[in-house]
């Protein structure tokens, strides 16, 4: 688990991400699980955001990815959210949070 030091740099560090992904009608199913997987394994931390139309808040769309891809929360703000999950590769890191 991260400590609040942690969380913090890595909220800043996703300030300036682009939203990579967008959840809609489709809701959270297999392809986007597994384009969230990708990405994390290429990225350590993506950008993600909650359209109206897809019946999540951006609380449980966080929760339940985070826990499908083996990730962390990072933040929440509004209809967007930040999931963070460390690279195996030690060279490939943006920051060692755990």
């Amino acid at each position: 688990m991260m400590d609040g030091k942690q969380r913090a740099e890595l909220r800043k560090q996703a300030n300036h991400m682009e939203t990579i992904f967008q959840i809609g009608k489709g809701g959270i199913n297999e392809n986007l699980i597994k384009s969230v997987n990708e990405a994390l394994e290429a990225r350590e931390m993506i950008k993600l955001r909650v359209l109206e139309n897809s019946g999540y808040s951006a609380k449980e769309a966080s929760t339940e990815i985070s826990a499908a891809v083996g990730a962390v929360s990072v933040q929440i703000i509004g209809t967007r959210f930040v999931i963070y999950r460390m690279n195996k590769d030690p060279y490939k890191r943006i920051y060692n949070a755990y």
